[in-house]
């Protein structure tokens, strides 16, 4: 049965800036009340005016999915008000992280990364799983990434992060296999967002030239806009798609994954560390 956003409550995190931006502004046209969510109060400010200026007013809300209280806080304020509408919750929120291989990646690195990407997907998820349950409605999407099909060097932490959405979404998938609420996991390939540009340079031998090479190379390699990623991805609920891959680049690399489950790190690890990441010389 074909999903209809009109009438729906879309919570969206990670809406201050691409997909999420996207994803906010393209559901309100739909016909979705859009409750988008984010750190970033400024860029949350810009997406809401972005919306109004096209005739679909959203709302705002600052939620740090970091923060277990402050996720506990946004449910507890919002579940009252979704009053028995169908709820599609977008888990889009995440970050990178610049460090070197993994002997120079920082725990404390590891750990605000994973407790965004990862632990915020859970708790968000969590929070609202009681009011889907209780609906028997509704679709809950997990954004995952390429990088959660096969890990790459340079990328612990991040792939830690993403083979752990997909994992979770997955178990979700089948726990939920008899219901009608719907999940959806998605692994983008490069998505020209800011990703990169936001992923702090930590470690021994991150410096903020290697920084603005990294970002140089993922905006020159980076093939999918935002706006067509949000499309596919809300078309993906729509059609109650259980999993998307995001863009050529994306596919080729789950592909490639799947014919060569280990030699594939010999097969690609040149060219991913010239696009994707920023490899160290020591």
């Amino acid at each position: 049965m074909k999903k209809t956003f009109k009438e729906a409550v879309v919570i969206i995190t990670g809406a201050a800036s691409g997909m999420g931006q996207e994803i906010a502004m393209q559901a309100a046209q739909k016909g979705a009340h859009v409750i988008a969510t984010d750190v970033n109060e400024e860029g949350l400010a810009q997406t809401q005016a972005m919306a109004a200026a096209k005739g679909f007013p959203i709302e705002i809300q600052i939620v740090d999915v970091s923060q277990k209280s402050a996720v506990e806080a946004f449910a507890q304020n919002t579940l009252p008000i979704l009053n028995n509408r169908p709820l599609i919750l977008i888990n889009n929120a995440g970050v990178g992280l610049m460090t070197g291989d993994f002997n120079d990646t920082p725990l404390e690195a590891y750990e605000w990364l994973i407790n965004i990407n990862l632990w915020g997907v859970i708790r968000m998820t969590k929070a609202f799983y009681p009011y889907f349950m209780a609906q028997n409605a509704g679709h809950i999407v997990n954004i995952s990434s390429i990088f959660g099909f096969g890990g790459v060097s340079f990328q612990t932490a991040y792939c830690t992060s993403k083979f752990g959405v997909r994992g979770f979404t997955e178990a979700l998938r089948m726990e939920l296999s008899e219901t009608n609420i719907g999940t959806t996991v998605v692994h983008p390939g490069g998505i020209k967002t800011n990703i990169v540009r936001n992923a702090p340079p930590k470690g021994r031998f991150a410096t903020t030239e290697m920084h603005k090479e990294a970002i140089s190379q993922f905006d020159k390699n980076a093939p999918t806009t935002s706006e067509k990623a949000a499309r596919l991805i809300l078309e993906a609920v729509e059609k109650n798609k259980k999993r998307l891959v995001i863009g050529m680049d994306g596919k080729l690399f789950e592909w490639v994954v799947r014919l060569f489950p280990v030699s594939f790190t010999g097969i690609l690890k040149g060219q991913l560390e010239k696009v994707f990441t920023n490899p160290y010389k020591k």
